[in-house]
């Protein structure tokens, strides 16, 4: 652990020199929150931040890169950053999927 005393080091040290693996008493205990975290995600929506759910939306309004980035007051480039980034994580591999995403998540509606 990053934050591990200098005393939990030195046994790390001492078990790797003895061709042994050293586990931090307090990784059971990190393990297990990331994985209550992790169990609290209902809906893939919970799994994107707000700036990620308002860059989804656009884009399923039919917004291109250019007119998000003007809107946002971002680079083209960090419009693309973010739409490869919802892609990995929703595991959605074209525009017109995030756009059904976020229509079937209700994020955006059919009706205009």
């Amino acid at each position: 652990m990053k934050d591990g005393a200098v005393s939990e080091v030195a046994a790390a040290i001492k078990a790797a020199l003895h061709g042994e693996v050293y586990i931090s008493t307090r990784v059971p205990t990190a393990v297990s929150k990331l994985l209550e975290r992790k169990s609290d995600v209902t809906s893939p929506l919970q799994l994107l931040s707000a700036r990620q759910r308002e860059i989804l939306q656009m884009i399923a309004e039919g917004q291109s890169t250019k007119e998000i980035g003007y809107r946002l007051n971002l680079s083209g480039k960090t419009v693309e950053t973010h739409r490869r980034l919802l892609m990995q994580r929703l595991d959605i591999h074209d525009v017109a999927g995030l756009a059904r995403f976020a229509v079937r998540s209700g994020l955006v509606s059919l009706e205009r």
